[in-house]
């Protein structure tokens, strides 16, 4: 059977494959072969520039050679690698094999067993993938993230001044303002990036068990803790984790899913407020030419951008909280159950980046109805009542509340002549009349 995203079996490579496809340079297999490949380059520079007494002949000329192993990275290199791995069973010594079979083109033969010297396959597992996680983050999360977070920007600047009936509960509640419940979205979004922004992108790099000791029993002189710390940070600009076991420990990688977490909720939130102000009519959609909103009711224009939206970030949340509870929690010093894992990295990030573009699509399309807005202010005059018993407290009027409680909570529709009559029964003075007089739920809306 031909390949193709009609016969994908995950939604990512097939029916989304135009908006996820961003993702593979970072997270498909061919990635994760890459960057193994470009952390046992770095390496092997590295211990050239330390230097150990066996690599002091080998020529800097060389570097620029050997990064370009790399750097040029191609599908049939990592299809090379992947026949190697069919003979060894093992993928980094599958890496490890394509590299010294490199050196031998490149006539280098003499250094190669420094390749993967004293290293265990989670040295290079457990940096490729921070590295590969760190730049998806930065060249695909975060352009996306942004153009989303200063859209609402734009709606909530847009929108600054349209005042709208408030439900709490479902229930007519004190007026606000449009774009100031954009905003109230736009500082939580703004609040959990700054604290992602926090997290480290950690990486274990130490031997077998985390000690070093492969190496420092060859080269007991060596300050092998600095050398490990200098190379994942100042070569891969990464988060050195010491001490550790056999394996990185995870936790700053999990505090990321959880803030990830955390921010797709507060979408999904965002995506659950806007389906129902369309369903109150406070937006239209704009409407694409030839596009059908139901196989059976020609009128339907169906917010499902937003259901879009909703739909894939619970999946992605669903993988993220397994990621972030499973990755910290290994039995002693390993065991592979993190492996498996991890090679699902790129699917929550898939689903939001998915949900991410459903929802700036949705709200590309709403159209203010202005007249809905306006209709649902004033056919509720009745949450004008806090207004006034507020301002009767001022005045120590006595019982106001109870006063203000009797008029409203009946079956009688509230009206501005109603208001406007019960203002007329006060015991007030004329001032504090008119004041009240001039109070509505179009401008009822606070600060």
């Amino acid at each position: 059977m031909l390949l193709t995203t009609l016969n994908a079996i995950s939604p990512i490579d097939g029916r989304y494959r135009s908006k996820t496809e961003s993702l593979g340079k970072y997270f498909s297999e061919e990635a994760l072969i890459k960057y193994r490949v470009q952390v046992e380059i770095e390496y092997f520079i590295s211990l050239c520039e330390l230097p150990l007494p066996q690599l002091e002949s080998f020529e800097a000329k060389y570097f620029d050679s050997l990064r370009d192993i790399y750097l040029n990275f191609s599908s049939d290199d990592a299809q090379e690698i992947k026949e190697i791995e069919k003979t060894t069973n093992h993928d980094v010594k599958a890496v490890e094999y394509f590299i010294k079979s490199k050196f031998d083109e490149l006539k280098l033969e003499e250094y190669k067993e420094f390749i993967h010297f004293g290293l265990t396959s989670q040295d290079i597992n457990n940096t490729a993938i921070p590295l590969s996680l760190k730049e998806a983050m930065n060249d695909v999360y975060v352009p996306v993230y942004f153009k989303l977070f200063e859209r609402l920007k734009g709606l909530a600047l847009e929108w600054k001044k349209v005042p709208m009936l408030a439900r709490t509960h479902g229930q007519p509640a004190s007026p606000t303002r449009l774009g100031k419940e954009i905003e109230v979205f736009v500082e939580r979004l703004k609040q959990q990036f700054d604290l992602l922004n926090d997290i480290p992108s950690a990486a274990k790099f130490g031997g077998a068990t985390g000690n070093y000791n492969a190496h420092f029993v060859a080269y007991p002189d060596v300050d092998w803790r600095t050398f490990g710390k200098q190379f994942v940070q100042e070569k891969l600009g990464l988060h050195h984790s010491f001490p550790t076991t056999q394996i990185e420990h995870y936790d700053h990688m999990a505090a990321l899913f959880d803030g990830l977490k955390r921010i797709n909720t507060i979408f999904i939130d965002l995506n659950r407020d806007f389906w129902t102000y369309i369903s109150m009519d406070y937006f239209k959609q704009k409407i694409k030419e030839g596009e059908v909103g139901s196989s059976a009711m020609p009128h339907k224009v169906n917010p499902i951008d937003f259901e879009n939206s909703e739909g894939n970030l619970g999946i992605a949340n669903a993988i993220f909280e397994h990621l972030s509870s499973k990755l910290p929690v290994s039995r002693l010093q390993r065991d592979l159950t993190d492996s498996t894992v991890l090679r699902n990295v790129g699917v929550p990030f898939a689903h939001t980046l998915i949900a991410f573009k459903s929802t700036l699509k949705g709200l590309d399309k709403l159209v203010l109805n202005q007249v809905k807005f306006d209709a649902d202010l004033e056919a509720n005059w009745a949450v004008v009542a806090e207004a006034i018993q507020t301002i009767l407290r001022r005045e120590a009027y006595p019982n106001p509340y109870e006063a203000l409680k009797g008029l409203t909570r009946t079956n009688t529709k509230i009206t501005k002549q109603t208001i406007a009559d019960f203002i007329e029964t006060l015991d007030v003075s004329n001032a504090i009349k008119e004041e009240l007089k001039q109070i509505t739920p179009a401008n009822y809306t606070g600060i």
